[in-house]
Parts: structure tokens; sequence; C-alpha cells
């Protein structure tokens, strides 16, 4: 197993507790949770850092406030942190409201979020 399967049964329950339709994506080694077909959050095995991370998209105006957290890092997979995204420590969700807080801001930004675009599969 590539990713925190105890973590993604948490983001699950706060999800359906939020009455929120998702899907799961498995994708290099972690999870992503999409809603309205856009990435929500996710969970990726960070090598440099050791450990499971939550992946959140929440856009570039709560990412200003959100970097400041001391458990928040930027979401950097090739040397440039992607813009809107953060990383979160486990210390960071360890507790359900801290991992609810961190949901509601990427459910705040999913609306205003761009869908990927479709790859043809033949």
């Amino acid at each position: 197993m590539a990713y925190d399967e105890y973590l993604a049964d948490r983001i699950r329950q706060q999800l359906k507790g939020k009455q929120t339709p998702f899907t799961e994506l498995k994708m290099m080694g972690g999870l992503c949770f999409k809603v309205d077909n856009k990435m929500l959050c996710g969970i990726h095995i960070d090598k440099k850092y050791g450990d499971s991370l939550l992946m959140a998209r929440i856009g570039e105006e709560a990412y200003k406030t959100a970097i400041n957290n001391k458990h928040c890092l930027p979401m950097d997979f090739t040397g440039r942190p992607m813009r809107g995204y953060i990383f979160v420590t486990p210390e960071g969700f360890d507790s359900e409201s801290d991992l609810s807080n961190y949901l509601e801001l990427c459910l705040a930004f999913n609306p205003l979020a761009k869908a990927s675009k479709q790859k043809n599969r033949k």
C-alpha cells in the first residue's frame, strides 16, 4: 500500500458527513479525491519527508494564509511549487477538526477551480 489507508478512510467519512459526492483516483502511489471531476485533495507519501502528507487544493488566496502554518509545506513535486496547493504534515491533520478545516478550505475553492482536460482513451 503506497498511501495511508487510515487517512483515506478519515477523508471518506468527513466527505460523506458533509454530504459531498466524490470520486477517488489512484495515481502515482497516492490517492486523489475529486469533487465535480476536479481534484479536491489527496494523500501522498513524500520520500523527502518520509510520511504521508495531505495534499490540499485550496487556491491562491487561502494559500497565502495557510502556508504560514507550521504544519503546511508548499506542494512541490518537481522543484517548483504548485500555486494554490499545499502539503499538510500529519501533525496538522491529527484531529478530526483539523482535517475538517483543511477539507473545508478545499471545498470552498472547488467551485472556482478548473477541471483538468479529459484525455481520450482508446
